[in-house]
């Protein structure tokens, strides 16, 4: 018995819930109090080479880690939700995701992606580019990136990065047509560098541009583009050698120019009619969806995510891991994708009966998705140069579709199967 009292507070220390504390998990479901500021932590953590289970289709796509105090302090520090596991906890977890009849599964992630926004900050006042959706929710989670722009891929510097963001540019060379987001200084700073770099047009270096980043991704890159980035970009590859630009660059049109248009360049699209009406307002193309009573009313309409299966079709599983699975539109420039227009290789992760939301395709050893939209939380009549405080929107699940492509690139890749 005195053996028994000599051992039993050593044997409470052992049986305490900070001996039991093995795992954390950082639940993504709608008990999660900050879903923007949980994918931050899920960087920082594999900045620090710490190895990081992303939970596909478990709590909204939960993430468990090996408990330590310092990331415990972290989920407290940011405000987010987080529980503490035991192992016995740990493989109940696990044997449930193992199940093969449930649309569950594990993905390691390994390493922090090195990031680059490319962003006309980067040279110029650029003050619509403050509303950019992804810089804001970079700096809301607080993960690290660095803006690059023209100069710095006509000298080779994207190699140096696995993730490239694109969000108003116009690849055309136009300055964003007749919405007039750019100031004469932008222009100039844009036009320096052309004549910098030997072109004696916008369009011209702005093609250069976006064939570098053809290349990078199909040496095994990773493009998140949204808004006119994504669509410009693939006129610009598609009129390579045509001169679709009136009057900003000193003469017209080529009269053939949509007959010219070359579709097979092209990461997404095809078939599209240029927009080259000067009086066209700020349309590009008919890519651009703009029929739904989405962009006329005040009515609130919603695109809705696919299902895919976890174990099979890994990755879009993970680029749609969210709590809810219809999300409300928002509009841009380019505000979604005609369905016509989509390639019929190109997987289409978020739809709704107007037009196509979310796109996701492969192009030699490198992936791209194409969002469209300006801002998740952007209202129709709302002051475009004005960011978005996300503060008040810290469980956006628009938001979240962005940040799954930020954590995207550290998982091991995976063919789609279906």
């Amino acid at each position: 018995m005195a053996m028994i009292r000599r051992f039993l507070p050593m044997l409470l220390v052992l049986l305490s819930p900070a001996c039991l504390a093995n795992f954390l998990l950082i639940p993504m479901d709608k008990t999660q109090t900050n879903h923007l500021k949980a994918y931050g932590l899920a960087y920082a953590i594999l900045k620090d080479d710490v190895e990081l289970d992303w939970l596909l289709n478990y709590r909204g796509g939960s993430f468990m880690v090996q408990y330590s105090k310092a990331i415990e302090r972290e989920c407290k520090l940011r405000a987010i939700s987080f529980d503490v596991l035991s192992d016995a906890s740990e493989a109940q977890i696990i044997s449930q995701i193992s199940n093969p009849n449930v649309n569950m599964e594990v993905i390691k992630l390994h390493t922090a992606a090195k990031i680059a926004v490319y962003s006309p900050i980067k040279i110029s006042a650029s003050e619509f580019e403050n509303t950019d959706a992804v810089l804001l929710v970079l700096k809301y989670a607080e993960i690290p990136f660095e803006v690059i722009y023209d100069e710095e891929i006509l000298k080779g510097d994207l190699p140096k990065y696995d993730w490239i963001h694109l969000h108003h540019e116009d690849f055309t060379g136009q300055f964003g047509r007749n919405l007039r987001r750019l100031s004469p200084n932008d222009i100039k700073a844009q036009e320096a560098i052309a004549n910098r770099y030997g072109y004696t047009k916008v369009s011209q270096m702005k093609l250069a541009v976006a064939k570098s980043i053809k290349e990078f991704c199909a040496g095994g890159g990773f493009l998140f583009a949204m808004c006119s980035g994504a669509e410009t970009f693939d006129i610009a590859l598609a009129a390579e050698g045509i001169d679709i630009v009136d009057g900003i660059d000193g003469d017209g049109v080529d009269p053939n120019a949509q007959s010219k248009l070359d579709y097979s360049q092209t990461f997404a699209f095809q078939n599209f009619k240029l927009h080259l009406d000067d009086d066209d307002g700020s349309a590009f193309s008919d890519i651009n969806a703009t029929g739904g009573r989405s962009w006329y009313s005040e009515n609130e309409d919603y695109f809705s995510l696919f299902d895919f299966s976890a174990k099979w079709d890994v990755i879009p599983a993970m680029l749609v891991q969210n709590h809810e699975n219809l999300i409300r539109e928002f509009f841009g420039q380019t505000n979604a994708f005609t369905k016509y227009t989509v390639k019929p290789n190109v997987l289409v992760m978020g739809t709704s009966s107007q037009s196509d939301r979310y796109i996701y395709g492969e192009l030699g050893r490198g992936q791209w998705t194409f969002y469209g939209g300006h801002d998740p939380e952007g209202r129709r009549g709302g002051n475009r140069r004005m960011a978005t405080d996300l503060n008040l929107y810290p469980n956006s699940p628009g938001y979240r579709l962005i940040l799954n492509n930020v954590l995207f690139p550290s998982a091991r890749k995976k063919k789609r199967k279906t």
